[in-house]
């Protein structure tokens, strides 16, 4: 992908960001950022994963970002560090094209609520409303098409990509990141039935994001019934989740694509939640668990590691085959404990 504004920084003043040791030409520059494969003469690339050391020889790259472990096999120029993802990701930072982009001011065609208040250096897109007693931090971006509801608050240096949707009284952490079509502070899912037909619960309170935290496309964070849905620092969520009303994230947790977390369910700090997973409402998930993927979670974990409860796939026919014996596995364990206990009968007489 090109980039919107073309980046070039000397080796020198990368190792320095970055806290690498150099070998090389410390004044030579760098426009880009590639894959070991893709890279060029005028590019920067990685080493993160020992899979691909077999492709560090053949690079085309100027230099390359590597464990000091492999530093020799580099046929360029290298910034050696202990953990070279890391410095990837600092990398990725520098050359992203979205960095420094946004147009200070008010479009014009935004619609904003005179109570409202903007703090300096605000970015406001096309199309956006903001209502009444909204308060929008220093350095903050809100794309085209947003949609930040009254009394809602968002901390400085973050950034809502186009058509983001805060409801009323949502507060929203400095530096976060929210992507496009994400809704926070819609209401959670609460009615009661008389028998007959349903009864909406109005939701009255709130959704709280600490400072840090990213939200991908698609996802939804519910208000809360009463108390606040509150999400920790740090925390990283995918596209395409839904979080349920009155749900705790912990500090530096991570939610993949399509997680589904029921209603006053907690989750800990440095948790991991893997693509699809589903968690039952009003459990309590301990710090540093790992859930693996479309793993379905109905009671509280109170001891840090890792559980699975999906099974993986396997030719169809195999699967009929282990469906029927799932249905058998009561009866089974039924008879071995009758087996037992007559063996045991037997050995006592």
């Amino acid at each position: 992908m090109k980039t919107l504004t073309p980046c070039a920084f000397t080796l020198g003043e990368l190792a320095e960001r970055l806290k690498a040791r150099l070998v090389g030409d410390s004044n030579h520059r760098v426009t880009g950022l590639a894959t070991l494969l893709d890279a060029g003469p005028n590019d920067i690339t990685f080493l993160a994963n020992k899979t691909y050391l077999k492709h560090l020889p053949e690079t085309r790259a100027a230099a390359v970002l590597v464990h000091p472990a492999h530093g020799a096999d580099a046929p360029c120029a290298r910034l050696e560090l202990e953990n070279p993802y890391l410095g990837y990701a600092e990398l990725s930072r520098l050359f992203d094209p979205l960095a420094g982009q946004a147009t200070e001011g008010v479009h014009p065609s935004a619609v904003v609520a005179e109570s409202a208040h903007l703090g300096a250096r605000v970015s406001v897109g096309p199309q956006c409303v903001i209502e009444s007693g909204a308060v929008i931090g220093d350095g903050c971006v809100i794309g085209a098409g947003c949609i930040v509801g009254a009394d809602s608050e968002i901390g400085a240096d973050t950034r809502l990509h186009a058509h983001v949707t805060l409801y009323h009284g949502v507060s929203v952490g400095r530096r976060g990141i929210l992507h496009s079509g994400c809704v926070i502070g819609a209401d959670g899912f609460g009615f009661a039935h008389d028998g007959h037909g349903w009864h909406k619960i109005a939701q009255l309170g709130g959704v709280i994001l600490g400072d840090d935290v990213e939200i991908g496309s698609c996802s939804s964070i519910d208000r809360g019934a009463l108390g606040d849905t509150l999400i920790g620092n740090d925390v990283k969520i995918d596209s395409q989740v839904q979080i349920a009303h009155n749900v705790q994230i912990g500090d530096h947790s991570a939610l993949a694509g399509c997680v589904g977390i029921a209603g006053s369910t907690r989750v800990g700090r440095h948790c991991m939640l893997g693509g699809g997973v589903g968690l039952s409402g009003h459990l309590t998930i301990c710090d540093g668990v790992q859930v693996t993927g479309m793993s379905l979670v109905t009671n509280s974990i109170h001891e840090p590691g890792v559980y699975s409860s999906g099974t993986g796939a396997m030719p169809n026919a195999l699967w009929r085959k282990n469906a029927v014996r799932f249905k058998q596995l009561d009866d089974l364990a039924k008879r071995l404990t009758r087996l037992e206990r007559e063996t045991s009968d037997a050995g006592k007489s």
